[in-house]
């Protein structure tokens, strides 16, 4: 069996907040899944694009987890760690890495999603857990780990980390994803954020829905070039949609909640 390539997704992100004001947007974007144990062991085909060095599309270790360099094993090292650390010791399968690449030398990574398998002769290569990463406009990053999820099977986590000054602090998450790295030809990965009703301590009301989603190929020279071509300022963009979206919801006159001390704990279950 030849070992899984990088992918590269083409697709659509949507947001829709439906309380306290509806507010809904949806744009275009690109993304990478690499399956980070298989490049550990490969180097990619020259004109492709460019891992932890400098270029037009790259994809850097220190983007992700701890920050940790080649030379400290990367992000997989960080990765293994987290997982033995949280009791997880049968993840030693592929861990494909959905993310956002550096484009032109800038990044920011809103969420990541690692979807981390079970070795090929262990339940054929099953899913075992995936870890979401997740980044704020403040330099601060906190990770979600999700023990046994299943595809299109919803996973909740409780809300510990500040992300948006219109969301608080408190609630939980539904995730839920489905499309099988490696297997399927399309993704999708959501996350949507439930509050508690304020007159209801047991109940719970849905107020933001999010979602990326996308149709994955094997990354080309040329699906490069029209990713370039297409969205030649891409991660900048995310940047600034971040910020006009909350001028928007600023002038709808959404709440507004000051940002919080980060949890104690870099990683939540």
């Amino acid at each position: 069996m030849s070992p899984p390539v990088p992918l590269i997704g083409f697709g659509q992100v949507r947001h829709t907040r439906l309380r306290p004001q509806r507010h809904a947007f949806a744009y275009p974007t690109y993304f990478l899944m690499l399956p980070m144990r298989s490049l550990q062991k490969q180097k990619p085909q020259a004109g492709q694009w460019h891992i932890n060095r400098p270029g037009a599309l790259s994809f850097f270790d220190i983007d992700h987890g701890d920050g940790r360099t080649p030379a400290q094993g990367g992000c997989i090292a960080w990765l293994d760690e987290v997982l033995q650390r949280e009791g997880i010791h049968d993840a030693t399968g592929e861990a494909w890495l959905h993310n956002y690449p550096r484009v032109l030398g800038y990044t920011f990574k809103p969420v990541s999603f690692w979807y981390c398998h079970r070795a090929a002769n262990d339940q054929g290569g099953a899913l075992r857990a995936i870890v979401v990463e997740v980044n704020n406009t403040f330099g601060e990053r906190h990770c979600y780990v999700l023990e046994n999820p299943r595809y299109g099977v919803e996973q909740r986590a409780d809300k510990v980390f500040h992300v948006s000054p219109f969301n608080p602090v408190q609630g939980h998450y539904r995730f839920r994803f489905m499309g099988s790295p490696g297997k399927a030809t399309r993704t999708v990965a959501r996350v949507d954020f439930y509050d508690t009703a304020q007159n209801n301590a047991t109940a719970d009301i849905a107020v933001l829905q999010t979602s990326v989603s996308g149709t994955l190929n094997t990354l080309t020279p040329a699906l490069l070039r029209q990713a370039l071509w297409r969205y030649p300022a891409m991660t900048l963009g995310v940047v600034l949609h971040i910020h006009a979206q909350a001028l928007r919801l600023w002038l709808k006159r959404v709440p507004f909640f000051r940002k919080p001390a980060p949890p104690h704990t870099f990683v939540s279950r």
